[in-house]
């Protein structure tokens, strides 16, 4: 495993770490790791991969039922919540 060292952090951020990790009941080190974990995670193409994956099952599971076109609700919105004009 790789190590990594962070020098000449601000005070401040090593306390708002510290009661993060206390808040999580987590340690320091433990914390710290899960954050950048969550950070590495969050990559773009990681994010693009897992919306593609939602758009398909989403289209599985609307593909068969009607779909009203997004205009028509729109306008009949407008009609309920204007009055007919």
């Amino acid at each position: 495993m790789g190590t990594v060292h962070v020098r000449r952090l601000d005070d401040e951020v090593v306390d708002r770490l510290k009661r993060r990790a206390a808040e999580n009941n987590r340690s320091l080190e433990s914390e710290v790791r899960h954050i950048l974990e969550q950070a590495a995670e969050d990559d773009v193409s990681e994010k693009a991969r897992r919306f593609g994956a939602l758009v398909k099952w989403l289209r599985g599971r609307t593909w068969s039922h009607p779909q009203t076109p997004s205009h028509i609700l729109i306008r009949e919105d407008r009609d309920n919540r204007d009055g007919p004009e």
